[in-house]
């Protein structure tokens, strides 16, 4: 069974930093697509950026040039450096990837961004 597990969210003031990290455990295959969603309250859960086993990347647009995914394929672990952080950033995180014909999601991770 493959298991996400997210790390790094927590409370950072509006113009601070902060990087998640998200380990996939339970395969022996490197993982597809990585990708990172995020889900405020109230709203619907939308794609922050996803990079693929060959290292293409893709971003909202609500995040360009402020956040950068980057991924590990040795060890099926992906990471958002995310900068320049708004309020309007805050929500739960979750790390996504695909094995073959089946996909995964972490139990996400909380980002809370003061103004």
């Amino acid at each position: 069974q493959v298991q996400l597990v997210e790390s790094g969210g927590g409370l950072v003031q509006a113009g601070g930093s902060l990087r998640l990290s998200c380990a996939a455990s339970g395969t022996i295959f490197t993982l597809s697509a990585m990708a990172w969603y995020r889900q405020a309250p109230g709203k619907q859960r939308e794609l922050v950026a996803s990079v693929t086993r060959a290292g293409s990347t893709r971003y909202a647009d609500s995040v360009k040039g402020r956040f950068t995914i980057s991924r590990d394929g040795a060890k099926n672990t992906v990471y958002l450096q995310m900068n320049s952080l708004k309020p309007e950033d805050t929500a739960v995180y979750y790390c996504y990837g695909t094995v073959g014909p089946r996909d995964y999601w972490g139990q996400g991770t909380q980002v809370t961004v003061s103004s």
